[in-house]
């Protein structure tokens, strides 16, 4: 019988066992809690933190202190906490960059006393002062007249955005970039390329042998038009931004070949106190008489880099102008914001110090060539009254068509 019972009830030892044990841990347990003169800890399946807020929300962050895992100290080691992460790892690094900086500011423009007022905006002027836009607006360089020196001048500017942006990011901030004067938000481009540095230019439209087929928009300084009419164009062109240093020709080969209303052109801007670059479209001998007449700051370009727009050819150009820089003591060139044109003057110019040549600002190349002492405003009042003596007949473009 008693072999019986136990067949019926197999874990009555063991569960007989364990219910022992288990008593012999809670009388255990009270021996202890009454030894340390406390109550018994209350055991709970999950953890209060309600009471923690301090310590959770607002962990300290700093430079140095004990590693989470370890008793040995390690640098940078930040605990945030339920803090937001970008709030804390700025707090642990003071110097850390904003996600979004500040867009840098460009110098101011227009300056007082340098502009009345235009057509389409300020328009620059001589002060009364005699201080000329194309000093006041000139990038500052530092730069040896004695050392072999080559400036660059890339244009097309303010048409492509993408094309803007990548010109005025990756090349260096001593070339100087020219805009298209018919360019959306073009004092914003003016604005951004000035702040990252650079020197700029407005480009001033002119007439091409193969015009109107080829135009270069509404405002064209052409060969036919009055005085008058070329005045108001150039105005209105003028007038468009403000915080340039001088003007370039975009096209022009007919206009570039024509004395009379080229150096009609030049007088107007250098009443105003411009500097003139020119790539030589036209005839260069024709160009150089203009401003010698107009007695204007004019230069012009010894190369255009990109007449073939591949980069071997782009980069042979280049190395064309150090030699003539290293013979004459300086060197112009332009071009046009090509892809290939911007990342082959990027990387020429990266090597050009250590070949013993200075890259500079076009108006280092024209301080050299032109300097402002030789441009009076008594040359120019002089130069005007001449004008005036001219007649009509004088002023007319003859076998310059």
């Amino acid at each position: 019988m008693a072999r019986l019972d136990t067949d019926r009830f197999p874990l009555k030892g063991p569960l007989l066992a364990g219910l022992g044990v288990a008593l012999a841990l809670i009388a255990g347990v009270a021996a202890l809690t009454w030894l340390a003169g406390g109550p018994a800890p209350t055991i709970s399946a999950s953890a209060d933190i309600a009471g923690q807020p301090d310590v959770l929300a607002a962990a300290e962050i700093e430079g140095v202190r004990s590693a989470p895992f370890g008793d040995e100290e390690v640098e940078d080691v930040s605990l945030p906490g339920v803090r937001d992460t970008a709030d804390a790892l700025n707090a642990a690094d003071p110097d850390a960059q904003p996600v979004a900086p500040a867009t840098p500011q460009a110098p101011p423009a227009p300056l007082p006393g340098l502009y009345e007022n235009g057509p389409g905006g300020p328009l620059p002027v001589i002060s009364a002062s005699g201080e000329r836009p194309d000093q006041a607006y000139a990038r500052d360089f530092d730069g040896a007249e004695n050392v072999p020196t080559v400036s660059v001048i890339v244009g097309g500017l303010g048409l492509s955005q993408s094309l803007t942006e990548r010109a005025i990011e990756v090349l260096p901030a001593e070339v100087t970039l020219s805009f298209a004067p018919y360019s959306d938000n073009l004092q914003d481009w003016i604005n951004r390329a000035r702040a990252d540095g650079h020197e700029v230019l407005i480009e001033l439209p002119m007439e091409p042998f193969d015009y109107p087929n080829n135009d270069p928009g509404p405002h064209t300084l052409l060969v036919d038009a009055s005085t008058q009419e070329n005045t108001r164009r150039l105005v209105w062109l003028l007038s468009r931004a403000a915080g340039y240093t001088g003007v370039v020709n975009y096209l022009g080969a007919r206009l570039g070949a024509a004395q009379g209303p080229m150096t009609e052109v030049f007088t107007e801007l250098e009443a105003r106190g411009l500097s003139i670059f020119h790539d030589g479209a036209g005839r260069r001998a024709v160009l150089e008489q203009a401003g010698r007449q107009a007695r204007a700051r004019m230069t012009l370009a010894d190369r255009v880099v990109d007449s073939d727009p591949t980069p071997r050819a782009i980069d042979g150009r280049l190395l064309e102008l150090e030699a003539l820089a290293l013979q004459n003591g300086s060197a112009l060139g332009s071009g046009f914001a090509y892809p290939a044109t911007v990342d082959t003057i990027a990387s020429w110019a990266e090597g050009l110090d250590g070949r013993g040549y200075q890259l500079a600002p076009a108006s280092f190349v024209m301080q050299i060539r032109n300097p402002v002492e030789a441009t009076s405003i008594a040359s120019i009042e002089t130069q005007n009254g001449a004008d005036d003596d001219h007649s009509p007949s004088d002023d007319a473009h003859g076998d310059t068509h």
